[in-house]
């Protein structure tokens, strides 16, 4: 097999055509992955040279392609991040292109949340399943570069296969056609990508992969307003987001930052779900609000967006989860699936699935 030490002494070879110096010296080569025969690695330039570094990407990846030892070569070229001057409420910069559909998806719907931990993931995968169930065709995007989860939730495993090199084939389970980050590199390995790699790879994710004819496409987002946010809803025709909230205030209180900054972006938001609402005790049948109850109800009456459901906090969801299997696919007549089904099918009557 190729080693890592192979792969840049072989791009020493290749001059950068501004520098004079060798690209990698010139520091252009980003984010080297060497695993079993497969290579990939990213060229950041000043995209105003993205016409004239072609020729260097394509002798990068031929140079490369040509090691003893490697089966796939793979060379994308993104942008350096432009620093924005400090501001107290940055807005963000229109897109230079209007946003896009992706080819055979009827609507695009992103599942969104103000910090991490309130289940966001666990909804989406629980949503897409659901819609599954009602006879939709579904896929799942994982846009969570730094924490993919999907893959263990839908129970998949294995690297997705492109057969050209270009075009993803992406894997599916449960009636639901997923890709993620997470597929793409080993389950305890770090993503250390900056914004421009981040904005890449979700446009690769986005265009390159063979979604087949879909009624919805479901985007599992990172928590917070970064760089995926803002490329997803500059770049693509979003048809609306939802908002997923624990009723506690310090979590409502980063799921307002959330909806503003969709607001500010022209995404539709089409409700909010009150997670991990309420709890029974499974040996004395005791209903207990651990982390406070309504605040999402009131926090969704007050923006003027309805409030989708409320999501009992139950062992038997974190479990279902966990083993590969969202409760809606293990129980789906159950009342921990309900919550769900009820969410999706008013996506459906809405006509957004």
């Amino acid at each position: 097999m190729a080693s890592r030490d192979a792969v840049l002494a072989e791009l020493k070879n290749i001059k950068d055509p501004v520098s004079g110096s060798d690209i990698v010296a010139a520091g252009i080569v980003r984010a080297l992955n060497v695993e079993d025969g497969q290579v990939r690695f990213v060229l950041e330039i000043d995209p105003a040279r993205a016409e004239a570094m072609e020729p260097v990407r394509a002798e990068a990846e031929a140079r490369v392609k040509a090691l003893p030892g490697v089966e796939k070569a793979s060379v994308m070229m993104t942008a350096h991040s432009q620093k924005a001057p400090p501001e107290l409420k940055p807005k963000p910069k229109p897109s230079a292109t209007p946003p896009q559909r992706v080819a055979g998806v009827d609507h695009i719907i992103a599942i969104a949340s103000g910090k991490g931990g309130v289940g966001k993931s666990t909804v989406a995968a629980n949503l897409a399943v659901a819609l599954a169930a009602e006879g939709r065709r579904v896929g799942l995007l994982d846009a969570d570069v730094y924490g993919p989860s999907q893959p263990r939730m839908l129970g998949v495993s294995g690297r997705p296969a492109s057969p050209d090199g270009k075009i993803i084939l992406p894997l599916r389970n449960h009636g639901v056609t997923m890709m993620s980050m997470g597929l793409m590199t080993n389950e305890d390995q770090a993503v250390v990508w900056r914004g421009p790699m981040l904005m890449g790879a979700l446009q690769q994710m986005m265009n390159q992969v063979q979604w087949g004819a879909l009624d919805i496409l479901i985007i599992d987002l990172p928590p917070g307003t970064g760089d995926v946010q803002l490329t997803l809803s500059q770049k693509f025709e979003i048809d609306g987001a939802i908002i997923v909230s624990t009723p506690q205030d310090v979590a409502l209180l980063d799921a307002r930052k959330g909806i503003d900054m969709f607001r500010q972006l022209k995404t539709p938001i089409l409700g909010m779900i009150e997670n991990m609402s309420t709890h029974i005790c499974s040996n004395c049948g005791h209903e207990e609000h651990v982390f406070g109850h309504g605040g999402v109800k009131a926090e969704a009456e007050k923006l003027g967006v309805p409030l989708l459901a409320e999501i009992p906090l139950h062992l038997d969801i974190r479990t279902a989860a966990d083993s590969g299997a969202p409760i809606v696919a293990t129980s789906p007549d159950s009342a921990q699936a309900a919550a769900f089904r009820v969410v999706a099918r008013d996506l459906v009557a809405r006509g957004l699935a």
